[in-house]
């Protein structure tokens, strides 16, 4: 029953996010980034990122966290840069390698196909990378009121559970 409600919380901090990221990266890519797609949208995620790991470590997550918090940080912006690499890669391709910009013939139609390639294909890739990773590495286990937040488990603690 856990990992159905965090997978939930995961799925709406993810649109939190979504959307959060969209705003930022259309309003890079119309306007001062406009021939520079690619680098609105890894703007867009990193600071999407950010306000990711804040609404997941306090809500998603909150009863994880077998790892002191400055180490998993470091792990969940790890996990976090490989998710923006991956949803970045589907609009990479399609302008590196098809060169989709070349041809546009509207606002419009550039528009749909960066959702498409940004927010449906590239998101869902990372979203489950991400989901993965993060309960894995940054989020292991449940800290137990014994334990006290500051414990960090030894690696056969670890291997144990």
């Amino acid at each position: 029953m856990l990992r159905h409600r965090e997978l939930v919380k995961f799925a709406i901090v993810g649109g939190t996010t979504m959307v959060f990221d969209l705003a930022i990266f259309y309003s890079l890519s119309l306007t001062i980034l406009e021939n520079k797609p690619v680098v609105a949208k890894v703007i867009s995620g990193v600071m999407a990122t950010i306000l990711s790991y804040v609404l997941n470590r306090e809500w998603s997550f909150k009863n994880r966290g077998g790892r002191e918090r400055h180490h998993e940080a470091i792990l969940f912006f790890v996990i976090s840069l490989i998710g923006v690499v991956i949803a970045a890669a589907p609009l990479w391709i399609a302008n590196n390698i098809f060169d989709i910009r070349a041809d546009r013939s509207s606002v419009t139609t550039v528009v749909v196909i960066d959702f498409v390639l940004n927010y449906i294909i590239g998101n869902l890739l990372q979203m489950a990378f991400r989901f993965w990773a993060l309960r894995r590495f940054a989020f292991p286990e449940e800290i137990t009121h014994e334990q006290g937040a500051g414990y960090d488990p030894t690696p056969e603690e670890l291997a144990g559970r």
